[in-house]
């Protein structure tokens, strides 16, 4: 790679690239960076932009989106390509969110609304200047997203590549697939590692408390609101806000999130004015988010917009050749918390394990060989250790006929699994979810979709 497409040093004067037409934009961009030590190349135009960028080493590019010969979506797309490891943000009219999500999508590292707000100016600033380089991000790789099947390891690349952004980053899969710790991924590998990681159950809030509960309130704002409280918004402050199943989010709730993410600020219950917030979201979600749009039960503005770079955690059947990886290291762990030495499983346990299904994934895997361990009364798993569920050695998506629909079949497979579950804890359905690794509003949710009466 030629020294021109490098990082500067960090030793060096960090540089920025300022892409504008309106002299007085420029003008408060290059102030504002010289005031934080920074210095600023101006230009006025994609072409101008684009001949300093060859010609110059940057640790960051501010444009606008509308320049007198072009979009500065050509830039976002070419300093993609050309300078991978620049990043680079865009700055756009008051209320074009369909150019911001445009930029994001294309690999923008960050977007600004005019007018722009100087405190989230300098906030992206830093975000972007503390970005860390790819080598120093692959070095502080997290261990805990383990396997080497070729679905985990494209999970990992891509993450690598979306903590170095602030777009929105909605991840998708299966309960029990490890949505939470891709998130957690995200945020330790990203320049907010330092700041809070807040994750939020979007399931577990009751609806007439979700507005405090995020925003936050002022004091009197209703019956025992004794005192100011802080929201997730606020707690998550310059860091990520996880908001795991988030499709459980009622339509209410889903206006007043929209307008927290696209204008960066919220109102706590019960104040007159909004307060700026320096948030990243990160949403999950084991629902179809599309046919719930489609179903007019999910905004689809919401759903775009947070929907900006999507990662599919892949089920653990999909991964079975990371079966044997997981299974030791969750074993080590395991024993490791309950003061034991680590029982080592037999090849005919692990062939069990690798044959079963798992519909309830990772989770439902830890759950196998933590009751295993605390049952066992040797040192070594045999398969009868494992007390895996009878006749579950099979597929239940393979063995269904092949002749059906895909979703028949897929919905056929989650039958059976609820049923399996169902069965075993003698048809408790708050231990049955527990069993399959979701909650049990999700459950209730599917039994209902699978016509599965009480």
């Amino acid at each position: 790679m030629s020294a021109k497409i490098e990082r500067r040093n960090r030793n060096d004067q960090r540089r920025v690239l300022v892409v504008d037409d309106e002299a007085d934009i420029r003008e408060l961009l290059d102030m504002t960076l010289a005031r934080m030590g920074l210095a600023a190349d101006c230009a006025g135009s994609v072409a101008e932009g684009m001949a300093k960028l060859e010609h110059g080493v940057y640790d960051l590019c501010l444009t606008d989106m509308r320049l007198p010969d072009g979009e500065g979506l050509q830039l976002v797309r070419r300093i993609g390509e050309c300078h991978p490891e620049l990043p680079v943000a865009v700055i756009t009219a008051h209320g074009s969110m369909e150019n911001a999500v445009q930029a994001l999508k294309a690999g923008a590292f960050d977007y600004l609304s005019k007018p722009v707000s100087l405190d989230q100016l300098r906030s992206l600033i830093k975000s972007a200047i503390d970005l860390p380089i790819k080598e120093d991000v692959r070095r502080a790789g997290s261990p805990d997203l383990l396997g080497e099947s070729t679905a985990m390891t494209q999970v990992r690349v891509l993450i690598e590549r979306v903590a170095r952004s602030q777009a929105p980053a909605f991840i998708t899969g299966e309960s029990g697939s490890g949505k939470e710790l891709a998130a957690r991924m995200i945020h330790q590998l990203s320049a907010r590692s330092s700041a809070p990681f807040v994750p939020v159950n979007c399931g577990a809030i009751p609806e007439t408390l979700m507005e405090s509960e995020f925003f936050g309130y002022r004091r009197g704002a209703f019956t025992g609101a004794d005192s100011d409280r802080e929201g997730f918004f606020q707690a998550a402050n310059g860091g990520t806000l996880f908001l795991d199943e988030v499709a459980d989010l009622p339509l209410a709730m889903q206006v007043k999130l929209l307008r927290a993410i696209q204008e960066k600020r919220v109102r706590k219950v019960g104040a007159a004015i909004e307060e700026p917030v320096d948030v990243r979201i990160v949403s999950a979600t084991h629902q179809d988010l599309k046919a719930m749009v489609a179903e007019g039960r999910f905004r689809q503005d919401l759903f775009y917009r947070l929907n900006v770079i999507e990662i599919r955690m892949p089920p653990l059947r999909e991964c079975r050749e990371d079966i044997p990886l997981l299974a030791d290291k969750l074993m080590e762990r395991l024993a490791s918390g309950n003061g034991r030495p680590v029982p080592r499983l037999s090849p005919s346990a692990l062939d069990a394990l690798r044959q079963y299904p798992f519909p309830g994934n990772v989770r439902e895997l830890e759950n196998v060989l933590e009751r295993t361990l605390a049952l066992l009364t040797g040192d070594l798993v045999e398969p009868d250790d494992l007390h895996l569920a009878p006749g579950a050695q099979e597929d239940p998506v393979g063995a269904i006929g092949d002749e059906l629909p895909l979703q028949e079949r897929l919905d056929q497979a989650e039958k059976q699994a609820i049923l399996a579950a169902l069965d075993k804890t003698r048809f408790n359905r708050t231990a049955a979810a527990r069993l399959l690794g979701v909650t049990f509003r999700s459950l209730r949710y599917r039994m209902e979709r699978l016509g599965l009466k009480d």
